[in-house]
């Protein structure tokens, strides 16, 4: 799927930015394999386009202890932090199937905090900005305005 072919992608937002959604996928579905699923079945794999143009990736980790499950979202974030950090511009969730999945709410603040002012996300419905699948976010902006 190429940036021009991608669902949802005519007339919505990263039409014209530049972003290798096929690449992004890619590496999404490459992470999904890596998943350590054994209570679910549910693999997950994540990929984020980083501002400095690096791909970072993540997958999903149970426990047996379930509250301890690791997101992909939250592996890619960690990820982001070990090649160097950065912003977030552009981002793509699959399941193990290659379906594109949305980010739980826990996980859409997640990315909110690590987000490029323009940031991407691939969605069921077709490319949204982060402002548009987190309307209306609390961030670090909010905690400075209170200091």
């Amino acid at each position: 799927m190429t940036e021009t072919g991608a669902p949802g992608n005519q007339g919505k937002p990263g039409g014209g930015t530049g972003v290798d959604w096929a690449a992004l996928e890619a590496a999404a579905v490459a992470a999904m394999a890596n998943a350590y699923a054994p209570y679910s079945n549910f693999a997950v794999g994540a990929a984020a386009l980083t501002t400095d143009g690096r791909i970072v990736s993540g997958c999903n980790v149970e426990n047996a202890s379930y509250g301890l499950t690791l997101c992909a979202e939250c592996a890619l974030v960690g990820n982001l932090h070990m090649t160097g950090g950065g912003q977030l511009r552009a981002f793509y969730c699959v399941d193990a199937g290659g379906t594109v999945l949305m980010p739980c709410g826990r996980c859409r603040q997640l990315l909110y905090e690590f987000r490029a002012p323009d940031m991407e996300v691939m969605t069921t419905q077709g490319i949204r900005t982060m402002d548009q699948v987190l309307p209306d976010a609390f961030g670090p902006q909010h905690l400075e305005e209170t200091r």
